[in-house]
């Protein structure tokens, strides 16, 4: 007997402001696209929840891979979200109170039946930065503080360090330190503003010359391939975003073990789509919210990462039934 197409929702930025080559949004649409999924889009101001009920403004979506026109809109009407038989949260951060809000309509469409990539509760409890502390044994030393008399004395212990806030993305905001820094106290005073909000400090790593490995999960399974980012020659950050170059690499011994260590909680928490950070040895980032590397990981090595993950999501709602 046929099946029916699948009703596929996404929640995301404007789709009409991505850069088409490399969203893994859009990846994402493709492969909908190609399973012949019908397609609902909405921006966060779309939805909404009506004496319980969550419902968005729907315009039916279709797409294709041109880089100057990737979509096409068409009927927009209200549906009620638990119709639909999975629904993406794409939505960048930053992870704000309008982000934690979206969650709790996702949170009834969820209970009305329509499966949530990923899980809602999982997205305000998994924040990237400080989630890493759900596993000590794969993480560098790592402190997360209001304090600043704490940071300095983190950096006086470990001489080398890298200071980040536990919101934002891209690596925004993220410093590298050495003890003896005169800049160390401003950025104490930024990142904490003045003791009045947390940040993460960690030992440096060098292995960053080697790139930060972005690794994707599919309900809790590697991907067999890292793209590294490698830093350029005048930033430490390695994020593309910032400059940094996109290597495919195979998968390490360590990596698989981080990999096994992480993969099933993500899995058991309803996380279908995860990115994880890895530099050298070390884990250093959950993504859960909007994770990218799709694209550029399948462009080096010739795979369909989001046909990975519509399997994952077929294979759920087959268990739900």
């Amino acid at each position: 007997m046929a099946t029916q197409p699948l009703r596929v929702g996404i929640v995301m930025d404007p789709i009409e402001s991505i850069a088409p080559y490399k969203d893994s949004s859009l990846a994402m649409l493709l492969e909908a696209e190609r399973r012949k999924a019908e397609i609902h889009y909405f921006n966060q101001s779309d939805l909404k929840l009506v004496s319980g009920t969550a419902l968005g403004r729907s315009r039916r979506l279709n797409v294709e891979d041109d880089r100057t026109r990737w979509w096409q809109f068409g009927e927009e009407r209200q549906i009620a979200l638990g119709e639909l038989d999975v629904i993406l949260m794409r939505k960048d951060p930053p992870f704000d109170m309008e982000y934690i809000y979206t969650t709790y309509i996702l949170d009834r469409a969820r209970h009305a039946g329509a499966l949530i990539m990923n899980d809602p509760e999982a997205l305000r409890n998994m924040n990237e930065k400080a989630f890493t502390a759900w596993f000590p044994d794969c993480v560098p030393d790592t402190l997360i503080t209001r304090s600043m008399d704490e940071m300095r004395t983190f950096l006086a212990e470990h001489g080398h360090v890298v200071i980040k806030p536990l919101s934002g993305m891209g690596g925004r905001s993220i410093f590298v330190i050495r003890q003896g820094d005169k800049n160390a106290n401003v950025v104490f005073e930024t990142l904490t503003d003045y003791g009045q909000q947390f940040a993460m400090a960690q030992t440096y790593i060098p292995e960053i010359s080697l790139g930060d490995k972005r690794i994707l999960l599919f309900d809790g399974e590697p991907v067999p391939y890292a793209l590294a980012r490698i830093p350029s020659d005048d930033d430490n950050r390695g994020n593309l975003v910032m400059g940094a170059i996109g290597k495919g690499q195979p998968l390490s011994d360590r990596d698989r073990e981080i990999c096994d260590r992480v993969g099933p909680v993500l899995r058991d928490a309803g996380v279908i789509f995860a990115g994880i950070d890895v530099i050298g040895d070390y884990l250093t980032e959950v993504n859960v919210t909007s994770p990218t590397g799709m694209r550029e990981i399948d462009e080096q090595f010739d795979l369909n990462t989001a046909g990975l993950m519509f399997d994952a999501i077929e294979r759920r709602l087959e268990g739900k039934g």
